[in-house]
């Protein structure tokens, strides 16, 4: 069984179709690579699995239930990690996870036996009982990672989840999404950072204009198409393999002394 079954997903705000036509199926223990283009859709897909949009046409199946006609308790098998999370700068880290614990209904002591252990791995040992206002984008970032996962769900669901982490700390993150994955927890990864996206997933949906451009393993993906980067198949599923050009353009604009039309303004919109 699929732990996730999307059928016909469609989404549109006003005017604008963002989710044209989704059909996805996600097993136990995958790690997917959910990419696109700023306003392809993939935080939509995201925040509709999770609820937090909940006008959309077509099947969204979560465990195996149809999540518009269940309740809320699916959400207590799910961690997140939001682009631009939220956090309360006026509670300690200790604080903040004890109410995320709260939140999942985890026993107090186990939730304080967590948190310290966590902590201390994420080399947050120090900054435990700081105020959240005094930690750097990294730090707050550990929190957040901290909190999809304390609660030990079957679905990871991230969106670029490692801004702001130093070098060490995002080799210890892939590490832990590739035991998570050992143990049969499914990751929903999206991010712009190819080269990662590339080395942790089992398999890359590449999602373009509303639609699924792109699905499989990415070995599958290079071998048909002979891309030998996932960048480079994203730029060309995507249609901005234009790149070089535009940088080219930039670099006159910047240098010329004249306000003349540069030579590559046009090509952002082709």
């Amino acid at each position: 069984m699929s732990l996730i079954e999307i059928k016909g997903l469609r989404k549109s705000f006003g005017t604008k179709d963002v989710l044209k036509g989704i059909d996805l199926s996600i097993g136990k223990g995958e790690v997917i690579g959910y990419i696109g283009p700023n306003g392809a859709g993939k935080s939509t897909t995201v925040k509709i699995m999770l609820g937090l949009i909940e006008a959309f046409e077509g099947e969204v199946y979560l465990f195996g239930e149809n999540i518009r006609k269940t309740d809320a308790s699916y959400k207590r098998r799910i961690g997140y990690v939001p682009e631009a999370g939220e956090i309360y700068d006026t509670l300690t880290g200790y604080e903040y996870l004890s109410f995320i614990g709260e939140l999942y209904a985890l026993n107090k002591d186990v939730v304080e036996e967590r948190i310290m252990r966590l902590m201390q791995l994420f080399s947050l040992e120090d900054v435990v009982h700081s105020r959240i206002s005094s930690y750097s984008k990294g730090m707050r970032q550990k929190i957040l990672i901290i909190a999809s996962i304390i609660h030990n769900p079957d679905i990871l669901f991230l969106d670029e989840p490692i801004a702001g982490l130093d070098a060490n700390s995002v080799m210890v993150f892939k590490e832990l999404l590739h035991q998570l994955a050992q143990r049969g927890k499914t990751v929903f990864y999206s991010s712009h950072m190819m080269d990662v996206v590339e080395k942790i997933s089992d398999r890359i949906v590449l999602i373009d204009q509303g639609v699924i451009a792109a699905d499989g393993a990415f070995e599958t993906l290079s071998a048909t198409s002979h891309y030998a980067s996932l960048e480079e198949l994203f730029n060309k599923v995507t249609g901005t393999d234009n790149h070089e050009l535009i940088a080219t353009a930039i670099i006159e604009t910047i240098t010329e002394e004249s306000s003349g039309k540069s030579s590559g303004e046009e090509l952002w919109n082709s």
